[in-house]
């Protein structure tokens, strides 16, 4: 599956895909910000949500990074 379609199907489906999964696209769509800034504030936001045990806790977070999979996706 490309990337593209990963970050098309979290944002149709994100409730029911892992925060995993969801943290592993961003990872890779980070190297497409254009700040280094924005990568490295995303890169923290990303290790914090790793750190937390619970996974709705984790879901809650995630959500917050839904932005940048919709900028992905107006990107292309």
């Amino acid at each position: 599956m490309s990337l593209e379609d990963q970050v098309r199907l979290i944002l149709k489906d994100f409730d029911t895909v892992s925060s995993e999964k969801i943290l592993e696209s961003l990872d890779l769509i980070k190297p497409e910000f254009k700040s280094q800034l924005t990568s490295e504030y995303v890169d923290g936001k990303i290790q914090k949500i790793r750190e937390l045990s619970d996974e709705s806790e984790k879901k809650k977070q995630c959500k917050a990074l839904i932005p940048y999979f919709d900028w992905y996706v107006q990107g292309l």
